[in-house]
């Protein structure tokens, strides 16, 4: 592997750092948002962690001599899209996965049978990652990237996981009209 590839976690945190220092002075962070203080520094720090995963990735696949698909097939997508759903909601709202959450949020209370509401708490990055992480919408392009990456270096098991992850949407959506028709059946 070249010396590049070694490097570029170390290069990459310096460039999130920097990037995050830039964004917070060129956008005013403080007067960004009358009613509350909004983390853009920690936005953008995120922004760039995911861009420096998604380049990492690129750079290691190139460096094995593996070359990226052109695109990825419709039924793949598909799939790949509904298991990325159901990941983001079992990271960001599934009672079982609180203790991911934990540390980055509070309870504030149950929206369903199996799904909960949880705030972010705390100041800075803690914070900027309780708003990832109790976000469905927000989590799901980390999910998606990582299943993405996952088809392309080993798409065998990654169908196998994102099959699974579809199996239970299918599986909660038959609960739910279950549910629906005995309610109205009584």
């Amino acid at each position: 592997m070249s010396s590049a590839v070694h490097a570029l976690p170390r290069r990459a945190t310096g460039a999130v750092r920097r990037l995050a220092d830039v964004t917070g002075r060129a956008t005013g962070s403080r007067d960004y948002s009358p009613r509350e203080p909004v983390p853009l520094r920690g936005y953008a720090a995120l922004a760039g962690a995911y861009a420096g995963a998604v380049a990492a990735f690129a750079l290691g696949m190139r460096a094995a001599g593996r070359p990226l698909p052109e695109r990825v097939p419709l039924p793949d997508l598909l799939l790949l899209g509904i298991a990325s759903h159901k990941a983001s909601r079992l990271i960001a709202k599934d009672r079982v996965t609180s203790f991911l959450r934990a540390p980055f949020v509070r309870r504030e209370g149950e929206i369903s049978a199996s799904e909960v509401m949880d705030v972010p708490r705390g100041e800075g990055v803690r914070r900027t990652v309780g708003e990832l992480v109790a976000c469905p919408f927000c989590v799901s392009l980390w999910v998606s990237g990582a299943l993405v990456g996952g088809f392309v270096a080993a798409p065998r098991v990654t169908r196998l996981v994102a099959s699974t992850l579809a199996c239970v949407t299918v599986s909660d959506w038959a609960q739910y009209a279950w549910s629906l028709t005995q309610q109205k059946a009584e």
